[in-house]
């Protein structure tokens, strides 16, 4: 998914100290040529960019299916915010994100967005899984998991961002305010204060339903990303999350204040909340990258059915069987994704210089023969499933289908009891 977007049959890639070394041909560089501690001889198999998810919450895999069906303003008040009050702490949080990053390297994601409360607990399961990740800790101005009082979320988002800035290559901290329905003015502002400081991302929910757009107009007297820009808010290292109600000159806005958005197709269509105007915001020149959501509201962390959805949903809203090519949806889920986090001189397409985030999906299936066009076949064809190896920062995380660094079982067994609680009290 480099910028030429070349097809290299009978790939030599070679791995050194966490970084690609060579990117070449069987033909120009044979087996023989070189000495390796471990070879992945893979026929019949597609190896291509780790794929990253732009935005979800980890933590919420144990609320996956307890709230369906149901509209954004009733999931979110009457189930998702009394169940994180009463059963979130920091080691459901923990268990949470450990089952959702287990899930995730099994469907090809090696680098995630994740913005919530008791972050730190997820920035502990990605450190202990090496996964590459960029956490956020979470705000809203009422009482929330881990910051029991508002009045100190600038402390707390200073305090979280010294505290893992400088860490770990893999873990970049950043910001999150859940959306300008449930942050004040002033915490949007002086949270972004901090981020900017700190040279972090700022990410927030941005025009995801009508009532909102209603709600905000209303309160301010503009729709949400002019009101956001009032504030200040949005520039380069803002991620604005859904915007599935912005028009033509707040796309424009956009792409001059330089800000990114997280398309997350498959949340929206469960939730009934919209379509983003992708196909417009990529002509004006916006980075758009891809987000699954979490669980709660999609069910599952596949990146690889998100693209499919992705690729199709914009060809039914426009009647348009060319809104949406194959190629522009792969890129979304690597290179244009890894942009939209600011680490696409780390990660997003196999180039000689990069960290070896890579994915291996085998085509020696049914659903996957014959092959005409491997794009394609990735988008309409592939899923999580079919991704058979995994390598994140240069090792290898997950092979056969086997995941080699985690106790997937324990894990699970642990989530089950937390459900179990929940059961209980319902």
């Amino acid at each position: 998914m480099s910028d030429s977007m070349e097809v290299i049959e009978n790939p030599v890639i070679g791995i050194l100290d966490k970084k690609i070394v060579f990117v070449d041909t069987q033909k120009n560089r044979p087996p023989e040529s070189y000495t390796a501690k471990e070879v992945l001889d893979m026929p019949g198999s597609i190896i291509m960019p780790g794929l990253i998810n732009t935005h979800t919450h980890l933590p919420m895999t144990f609320f996956r299916g307890l709230a369906d069906d149901v509209p954004l303003n009733k999931w979110l008040n009457d189930y998702i915010f009394p169940a994180e009050a009463k059963y979130l702490n920091k080691d459901t949080a923990y268990y949470g994100a450990m089952l959702a990053i287990a899930e995730m390297i099994l469907s090809g994601t090696t680098t995630f967005c994740d913005g919530y409360f008791f972050e730190d607990s997820v920035v502990m399961a990605a450190k202990s899984t090496g996964m590459r990740a960029v956490c956020c800790q979470g705000f809203v101005d009422f009482p929330a998991p881990g910051i029991p009082d508002p009045a100190k979320n600038v402390q707390i988002a200073k305090s979280f961002i010294a505290k893992w800035k400088n860490v770990s290559s893999l873990i970049c901290p950043a910001l999150f305010c859940h959306s300008p329905y449930t942050c004040s003015p002033e915490t949007l502002k002086n949270i972004k204060e901090v981020a900017r400081n700190s040279k972090a991302l700022f990410l927030t929910h941005l025009s995801e339903t009508i009532k909102e757009t209603q709600d905000i107009k209303q309160q301010y007297g503009n729709t949400p990303v002019r009101y956001l820009n009032s504030l200040g808010i949005l520039d380069d290292s803002t991620v604005a999350v859904h915007c599935n109600f912005v028009d033509e000159d707040e796309i424009r806005i956009f792409a001059d204040c330089g800000v990114k958005v997280s398309h997350n197709p498959e949340s929206s269509m469960k939730l009934g909340a919209g379509v983003a105007p992708v196909p417009e915001m990529l002509k004006q020149g916006v980075i758009v990258g891809l987000g699954t959501d979490g669980c709660a509201s999609n069910n599952d962390l596949d990146l690889l059915l998100e693209i499919d959805t992705t690729a199709k949903i914009h060809k039914l809203k426009t009647m348009n069987p060319t809104a949406m090519d194959t190629a522009t949806v792969l890129r979304m889920a690597t290179i244009e994704g890894a942009k939209t986090l600011g680490i696409e001189d780390k990660t997003g397409s196999i180039e000689a210089g990069k960290y070896a985030d890579i994915i291996i999906l085998d085509t020696n299936k049914p659903h996957m023969i014959p092959m005409y066009n491997c794009y394609s076949q990735i988008v309409y064809s592939a899923s999580g499933a079919d991704v058979s190896a995994s390598i994140i920062n240069g090792k290898i995380v997950m092979k056969d289908r086997q995941l080699l660094n985690m106790d997937v079982s324990d894990i699970m067994d642990r989530v089950r009891k937390i459900a179990d609680n929940i059961k209980k009290d319902r």
